[in-house]
Formats: structure tokens, C-alpha cells, sequence
């Protein structure tokens, strides 16, 4: 159970990385956006919305933190929820883990040997599973029997389960948000904008800008 565990996790930290480094090698993370006319009525957190870039956010969640992608998107409100809901699931994982010796052995039918009886943290057991038969003298196969987690292990499924869940929710709604806010604010003041013409002196041609 608790590889399965580490390995869900894995998955999505590597899901997470490997998009956040193919952005890094097509995007322009580095680059500052170009100084241009701003309309008047234009407040700061639409200027910032315009300008945020999804390369940004995934190079951000390059960092195996839930919640990093809504903090640049400026929902800081729901990036602690996750970051909260992520850390909820790690108390849970070692909760989980430490009633993980609590649990049952699994039941068979074969005859069983124990070792190191009445020790809950080192008792094994194994089942004898008959393979053979020199004379009278049975051979014997030990295959070991694992507990069933016992109460920890839905508590660590728990916790895999929500920090998987808060890394995968914030990569994608995160991407969603920032294009969301970006198209809003581009489509309120792209309405607004006009094509001007001015002729240029010394030369026959026509200047065209934009102007709100």
C-alpha cells in the first residue's frame, strides 16, 4: 500500500515537472512584457492579469507545493486552501503510518511461522506452502504475510489521495484562471482601441497607430 501511495504521488509530481520544464524550453519566462499605453481606467491587478503568462505559472509550479499556481494568478484565497488541504493529506500519510503495525495479518490455509512473536514491530509471519516430499519429510515454501494496514491504511490512501488531488487541481485550474483573467481584461480594452492615420511629412506615406 505504500508504495502505491508513494508512487501516485510520484506521478503527479512528475506530471507537473515535466510540463513546467517544456514550457520553460518554448516559453519566454524571462522576458519582461514591452512598455505600452495604458488606458486610463486601467487599475493595476487588470494590468498584472493582462500580463501574467501561463509559462510563468508552470515554471512556479516546478516547486512541489499545492497552491503555487492560484498564488501567481492572484487567487491567493484558494492557493491556502490547497496548501492547506496538502498538508492535511502529509499528517494524514504519517498518521497512517505509524497505526500501519496495528493491522491484521492476512489469513491462510496453511500452517504458519512466526517470528518474533508478541513484538508488534518486528513480528513476521509466513506461510508454509508444501512444495515437495523427499520420503516422509515435507519441503516447504515460506511466502510472507502482510498486514492489512489495519486503521492506517485508509488514512494513508487519504492523504495521497488529497495531496495528488490539490497538485493536479492547482496545475489545471490554475492555467484556467490566468488565461480567463488575461481574456477579460484583453477583450474590455481591445473593444476600446482605434485606428488612427496620420500622413508623415517628407515622405509620401500614411503613419497607423492604435489609440484608446
Amino acid at each position: 500500500m505504500r508504495k502505491y501511495a508513494l508512487g501516485i504521488v510520484g506521478l503527479a509530481l512528475a506530471f507537473v515537472v515535466t510540463s513546467s520544464a517544456v514550457a520553460q524550453g518554448t516559453g519566454d519566462v524571462l522576458n519582461e512584457a514591452p512598455l505600452i499605453p495604458i488606458p486610463k481606467d486601467m487599475t493595476y491587478e487588470e494590468y498584472q492579469d493582462m500580463n501574467r503568462r501561463i509559462s510563468t505559472g508552470l515554471m512556479r509550479s516546478a516547486i512541489p507545493v499545492p497552491g503555487m499556481m492560484h498564488f501567481y494568478a492572484g487567487e491567493p484565497t484558494t492557493g491556502k486552501w490547497l496548501l492547506a488541504t496538502s498538508l492535511a493529506g502529509v499528517a494524514s500519510i504519517i498518521a497512517g503510518a505509524a497505526l500501519w503495525e496495528d493491522g491484521e495479518f492476512a489469513d491462510t490455509d496453511f500452517d504458519v511461522l512466526t517470528i518474533n512473536a508478541g513484538d508488534n514491530g518486528k513480528e513476521r509471519r509466513y506461510e508454509q506452502i508444501p512444495v515437495s516430499l523427499e520420503g516422509e519429510t515435507p519441503k516447504y515454501r515460506l511466502r510472507e504475510l502482510q498486514r492489512d494496514g489495519g486503521a492506517g491504511g485508509p488514512l494513508v490512501a487519504l492523504g495521497v489521495i488529497a495531496i495528488a488531488g490539490s497538485m493536479i487541481y492547482d496545475f489545471l485550474h490554475g492555467i484556467q484562471v490566468i488565461e480567463t483573467k488575461r481574456d477579460r481584461v484583453r477583450f474590455k480594452y481591445g473593444k476600446r482601441l482605434k485606428l488612427q492615420a496620420a500622413a508623415r511629412t517628407g515622405t509620401p506615406s500614411v503613419a497607423l497607430s492604435y489609440a484608446f
